[in-house]
């Protein structure tokens, strides 16, 4: 075990020598040999032969030339003209060879799950991508002694289920799953109760095993962590975590913006520990943080992924989130801005094709390519020109939350109709007694997004009528959470509730409310 320390501490030592040497080559660059990569592995796929992957590559301008023939697609797209070949067992579609992973999606932009092609390619991809973020640590005065300490892993059921030649599962159980032999050691809870499927009876078995490891990180979405940690505090009488656990330095987490759950998951701890967000989604190791107390991820340019951008704004989108037919070229990375909003699209080493992930983002660093997520394109409001985005919303809700002394671990907003006008209901799940009534909530609310959002202050003097909110506790969101089958993992809750999502929810709460 001391052997492993002093290797991972020369690995920091000599990732600060690697890191200059990659960072040497220009963004444009990267981006480029890794879609001349993508394209040459693809070429005699199905689909590389329908859209002339090899004439592509013989352009005098390779990167337009995809842009101009390859179309811009969505998940329902992709997967009724593609992958859906892929899941019936067909070879060579999309990438090389058969697909033998799909992950579902945690489904928030609608009732349904999607179910996402995984790769041996992309698998490689991402264990790459987990290493530099693992070396990423040399910014962090750590002892030797961190890098021998468990690392509790927050994730789906590794316990796949098999439908014809293929397995489905969450992300973080396929990756649990296939698990290099050498994490074993540091790997918790360890590979019996990771193939847990029943969410409740996965966090029984970890706070029955807790007091057995010593744990340094702990990884996933800070939600799903919380109610651990306030479980095992719970059934072992502890002030804080850190009384068991004293070595926890480091959360790992990604999925939502930790904001919202930062005030109550802090007074869990005995002591400050680092944060490190990741940008993994299903489709792919996107982006990770690599410098210690700056909010941003430093985009991945050089390990299967292609990355286009398009502005997030009206003559791109239309108002529900679509985007446009006759919408500009996406910009590539030597081409945005920083400060703009943009959506993401995604070509892959796992099959997907300017895929449009429907994130968005904004870059805080050309310099460094680093960006933060600002939310959904279709989890934002604009009823009537407000442009409210979810990074408005955390940002509200911080501010709200450092002023009534209170933590604010989940929200949703939903939008309203009144008369020919137009309102706001945000449900908050205030943590702890309210001490205050709705409406100084609300007030609160409106008077912070006219300061953050100059739209949303002209349209709340003219077409955007009221702000509501109620006040729940945050175990009505879990609840309802565990109601549609997205209990733990990589689930979250929506922040824009529209159509089925919002009767199902209103539908829980009267029913709640009438016990």
């Amino acid at each position: 075990m001391d052997l492993l320390g002093n290797v991972v501490k020369r690995a920091l030592k000599l990732r600060k020598t690697l890191h200059k040497v990659r960072r040497s080559a220009s963004p444009e660059s990267m981006q480029r040999k890794t879609l001349i990569k993508l394209l040459r592995k693809a070429r005699q796929t199905e689909f590389g032969s329908y859209y002339g992957f090899g004439s592509i590559l013989a352009a005098q301008d390779p990167l337009r030339t995809f842009q101009e023939r390859v179309p811009i697609v969505d998940y329902n797209q992709i997967h009724e003209s593609w992958w859906h070949k892929s899941l019936q067992g067909e070879a060579n579609v999309c990438w090389p060879g058969r697909v033998k992973y799909f992950a579902l999606s945690s489904g928030t932009s609608g009732s349904a799950s999607k179910q996402l092609p995984i790769t041996n390619s992309m698998i490689r991809s991402i264990r790459k991508t987990s290493i530099r973020q693992i070396l990423s640590l040399v910014h962090y005065d750590l002892p030797e002694d961190f890098f021998r300490k468990g690392v509790l892993v927050v994730g789906g059921s590794s316990d796949l289920t098999r439908v014809g030649n293929h397995y489905i599962g969450d992300l973080s159980g396929i990756s649990q799953a296939k698990m290099p032999f050498y994490t074993a050691p540091f790997y918790k809870p360890g590979k019996q109760i990771a193939k847990f499927k029943d969410w409740n009876l996965k966090i029984e078995e970890i706070v029955k095993h807790a007091p057995k490891w010593d744990i340094g990180i702990i990884t996933g979405v800070p939600a799903w962590n919380q109610i651990i940690l306030e479980r095992i505090i719970q059934t072992y009488q502890l002030k804080h975590i850190h009384e068991l656990w004293p070595n926890l330095s480091m959360f790992i987490y990604g999925g939502v913006a930790l904001e919202p759950y930062k005030k109550s998951f802090e007074s869990l701890l005995g002591k400050k520990v680092h944060y490190l967000e990741t940008y993994l989604a299903s489709e792919g190791f996107i982006a990770y943080q690599s410098r210690k107390d700056i909010k941003g991820m430093e985009l991945v340019m050089n390990n299967g992924i292609f990355l286009e951008f398009i502005p997030f704004d009206s003559q791109h989108f239309e108002p529900d989130g679509q985007l446009k037919k006759d919408a500009p070229r996406p910009l590539l990375i030597h081409e945005v801005e920083e400060g703009q909003e943009y959506a993401l699209l995604l070509s892959t080493n796992a099959g997907a094709w300017r895929y449009l992930i429907g994130d968005t983002l904004r870059f805080s660093s050309l310099g460094q390519n680093e960006i933060i997520i600002t939310g959904r394109t279709k989890h934002f409001l604009s009823l009537c020109g407000e442009h409210l985005s979810v990074d408005n919303m955390i940002k509200a809700l911080e501010m709200l939350g450092e002023e009534f002394n209170c933590a604010i671990p989940e929200f949703t907003v939903v939008p309203e109709q009144i008369g020919n006008l137009f309102g706001h209901k945000w449900y908050l799940g205030i943590q702890g007694e309210i001490p205050f009534s709705s409406e100084e909530v609300a007030q609160k609310i409106d008077a912070y997004l006219k300061e953050l959002n100059d739209d949303y202050a002209v349209e709340r003097a003219h077409a955007l009528k009221e702000v509501k909110v109620e006040l729940l506790s945050p175990e009505l969101f879990y609840g309802w959470m565990e109601a549609q089958g997205k209990m733990g993992s990589q689930n979250k809750f929506p922040r824009v509730l529209r159509e089925k999502q919002l009767d199902s929810w209103s539908q829980y709460l009267h029913e709640r409310k009438s016990k």
